[in-house]
């Protein structure tokens, strides 16, 4: 694939194809759901660590889905059966090598990106000497909370990266889970 091309989806996984209000109506390939623009689910994770700063990672050159591209939250698609932490918890040991104790924030109708879908995202404190998985991270580092604003704006984040900072501070902020 050259740079410039479409974005594709390579590996089929089988997904629950989902309703509005994020109800299985059954499963389906991952790459049908891509294809066709059903709706299925993706769980993210927003890590700290002990000093309390956020992981910002560069996918890798090789992923199907925004290669290089930096994101605030490791994560992917719920298997079928999938609820959003087990996912959340298989996602941060098979990008980071880490396991750690996950908590649910919110979920919302996502419609950025390569198709929609509904991102369910969780938070973990997670060791600071993460063992990334260079097939999907080519690069990562802690940065603080008040650096986000000026890298969101400099770097080329996933499209829905902004969107996830946004609901996950204005529900710390408040005290809610932002839906």
């Amino acid at each position: 694939m050259s740079v410039g091309s479409a974005i594709v989806c390579v590996v089929d996984e089988v997904v629950e194809r989902v309703d509005a209000q994020d109800r299985v109506l059954g499963p389906v390939s991952r790459r049908d759901a891509v294809r066709e623009g059903w709706l299925h689910r993706i769980a993210v994770v927003v890590c700290h660590d002990l000093q309390g700063r956020i992981l910002v990672h560069r996918r890798a050159e090789q992923v199907p889905r925004f290669p290089g591209h930096y994101e605030v939250g490791v994560g992917g698609a719920l298997v079928a059966g999938e609820s959003y932490e087990q996912a959340a918890i298989r996602e941060l040991e098979e990008e980071l090598g880490v396991s750690a104790a996950v908590r649910f924030r919110f979920k919302f109708l996502n419609r950025s990106g390569l198709s929609p879908h509904w991102l369910g995202v969780c938070d973990a404190v997670v060791p600071r000497a993460v063992i990334p998985n260079t097939n999907e991270v080519a690069w990562h580092r802690w940065l603080s909370e008040s650096d986000l604003p000026r890298i969101l704006q400099e770097w080329s984040f996933t499209p829905d990266s902004p969107e996830i900072l946004d609901r996950y501070f204005a529900g710390r902020a408040d005290g809610t889970s932002a839906q």
